[in-house]
């Protein structure tokens, strides 16, 4: 599991080593420069070099790494003080460039002889090294202040930031790698990436001596005549079996079970009354589905009231793990997510950042510039586990919280959250931890989606590819 900070929580423990443990500033500079060092020094052979430094102890560190890469064989080392404003040197021709200029406590609009600078490193041909993070962009949100470093590999200092992945962060850091230099961590409250080997427990060896009985069941409740051809509520039951569950129920409407019969004949599927193609809330067929473990609803379902009373009915009568996504969130948030907080069953809400807007009624962009606080809150307050999803999805019930960073742009097709609805069914039927659970659900999606795109590419690759890729994905663990 990796560690990721706020830019405060990296300030106070920089504070703590410097003014607990005695280890002087100019030592952890040291340190930090000669960690930038070793890394362009174990990539690179050789080369004409620019190091752009700016003020503080970022341009510090720049300083440092100029220092050493002057005294190695192979580099030729030129400095632009950025305050200066003297950038004549970009007209030579630099193999590297390493972008020292800002650290991560910048939060104000880049401007003047600093965005000069940074337009004219972007401009440039050279890789492009940046020290902690690209400067110009902001350490907690990932925004670009105007403008930013666009950096093909960012050595971070110690840990991962949240500004790392949060919004414009992949975009602008590319490869990113940590060095520790010595700075203590004491700080509990932090933000984890889960790591392959936590992902691993969640797919142990089954034992020979099982049965369908002994791998659970999933219950999957979505599709309306809006959405009839939506083959991907198939998928998403389908998906929950390929997550070794023993088996899996889709419910569709009445009217519509033509359209889903022996798609997948592994799939069971059943019917819930329904008016013109959408679902009606049926007391004595939901209770059918109480005593399954895991629940979805809300995928391709249309908003109704006839959604929010199932999903009261769930809250209120069952007491297993009930996903809810979709539709299933857009009724709540038109007719009273209020009844989130009086509950039986353990609940994760699955909002992209427009639905959790509609959730929250707040306006897209203050949640863009503070998703993990929005998140946090939300969970908090209604008792739920919350994966907004997004380039970087977080995960949290308000105490406990992950980032799930891996995946592409191929995820930025319809379907792909029903792929990960079907995921997470299948993976919180054997998880003690519905926030953990949510979490690798949302890592395996990823890792799925990176396989997909290896023999094709992030255009033409679909959720049903996403699929097809789970068992490489899984075995890759």
């Amino acid at each position: 599991m990796n560690r990721v900070l706020t830019v405060k929580q990296m300030q106070d423990a920089d504070r703590f080593t410097i003014e607990k443990l005695g280890i002087p500033s100019e030592t952890l500079i040291e340190r930090a420069g000669e960690a930038v060092y070793t890394e362009i020094t174990k990539r690179y052979r050789g080369g004409r070099v620019l190091v752009c430094i700016g003020i503080g102890n970022n341009g510090k560190d720049g300083e440092i790494v100029a220092k050493k890469l002057a005294n190695k064989h192979g580099f030729k080392v030129d400095i632009c003080h950025v305050s200066q404003g003297d950038f004549t040197l970009f007209n030579n021709k630099y193999d590297i460039i390493v972008d020292c200029i800002f650290g991560t406590g910048l939060n104000r609009e880049v401007v003047g002889n600093y965005k000069l600078a940074i337009e004219k490193v972007n401009q440039s041909n050279a890789v492009i090294i940046s020290c902690d993070i690209p400067s110009g962009l902001n350490g907690d949100t990932g925004l670009a202040m105007g403008i930013a470093v666009k950096a093909d590999l960012t050595i971070a200092i110690q840990e991962y930031k949240v500004g790392h992945f949060l919004n414009d962060g992949k975009d602008y850091c590319g490869e990113i790698v940590v060095k520790d230099i010595g700075i203590s961590i004491w700080d509990d409250d932090l933000i984890n990436i889960l790591s392959s080997d936590d992902v691993k427990k969640y797919f142990p060896k089954r034992k020979s001596n099982s049965h369908k009985g002994s791998y659970g069941k999933v219950t999957i409740i979505g599709g309306s005549k809006d959405y009839s051809g939506s083959a991907m509520l198939s998928l998403n039951s389908l998906t929950a079996l390929k997550m070794g569950v023993g088996y899996s129920t889709l419910y569709v409407p009445e009217s519509l079970f033509s359209i889903y019969a022996g798609v997948y004949p592994e799939c069971i599927i059943r019917t819930m009354p329904d008016q013109n193609g959408f679902i009606l809330c049926d007391v004595n067929r939901l209770e059918e589905t109480l005593t399954c473990p895991v629940i979805a609803i809300g995928m391709g379902i249309g908003v109704s009231k006839e959604v929010y009373e199932i999903i009261a009915y769930y809250l209120k009568n069952y007491n297993g793990k009930l996903i809810i996504d979709a539709d299933g969130l857009n009724s709540l948030a038109k007719y009273d997510i209020s009844i989130l907080k009086d509950k039986k069953c353990s609940v994760v809400l699955t909002p992209h950042i427009g639905e959790f807007s509609r959730l929250t009624n707040i306006d897209k962009d203050e949640i863009i510039v503070n998703p993990i606080a929005k998140a946090k809150e939300f969970a908090k307050q209604y008792n739920v586990t919350l994966a907004l999803k997004s380039n970087t999805t977080i995960i949290t019930n308000g105490d406990i919280t992950y980032l799930n960073v891996n995946g592409n742009t191929a995820l930025a097709k319809a379907g792909s959250g029903d792929v990960l609805c079907g995921i997470m069914a299948g993976v919180l039927t054997r998880s003690s931890s519905m926030v953990e659970g949510a979490a690798v659900s949302c890592y395996v999606l990823g890792a799925s989606a990176e396989f997909a795109v290896k023999d094709e590419n992030e255009y033409v690759v679909t959720a049903s590819d996403v699929i097809g890729s789970l068992g490489t994905a899984i075995n890759s663990l």
